[in-house]
């Protein structure tokens, strides 16, 4: 993999639409149906209400992760690595990418919403910091659904 370089995009390019054909597809793959049905728009990503962020290999995008306000907190969204780019870190970059964007919009914290078929995952948000929290989010009372936030 040649040197990455993590920064801001539009959700409507069309590298970033690709990818993110990539990201519901695989959480289809686990959770059946479209993969995530929470109400998302563009506008959600949109500094200084939220940031939309890719990891770019040169060639295409490799991995993606946002933030949208939610009060006074960033609630992480779209956060997926591509399976030809993981078990290098990169999950851990972004996240602390995302961190670092919230923080300098004044966010006081991260949250999330993931499922209990993403053990990757709450691997990396409990080592990073996040603990659960009540549920919040449009997965609120679903069976499996597991929310997490991280003071910044």
């Amino acid at each position: 993999m040649q040197e990455l370089k993590i920064r801001q995009a539009g959700y409507t390019e069309p590298a970033v639409r690709a990818l993110l054909v990539d990201v519901m597809d695989e959480l289809s793959e686990r959770y059946g149906g479209s993969g995530d049905d929470t109400p998302i728009a563009a506008a959600d990503f949109t500094p200084p209400d939220g940031a939309f962020l890719v990891a770019d290999d040169g060639e295409r995008l490799v991995a993606c992760a946002a933030w949208r306000r939610h009060g006074d907190d960033a609630e992480l969204k779209r956060m997926f690595t591509a399976r030809t780019a993981r078990g290098r870190g990169l999950g851990r970059r972004m996240l602390t990418a995302i961190e670092d964007s919230a923080r300098a919009a004044g966010c006081r914290r991260v949250i999330l919403e993931t499922g209990d078929r993403q053990p990757e995952a709450i691997g990396l948000y409990e080592s990073a910091g996040y603990a659960r929290i009540e549920d919040f989010g449009y997965y609120k009372g679903h069976e499996g659904v597991l929310s997490y936030g991280k003071e910044l």
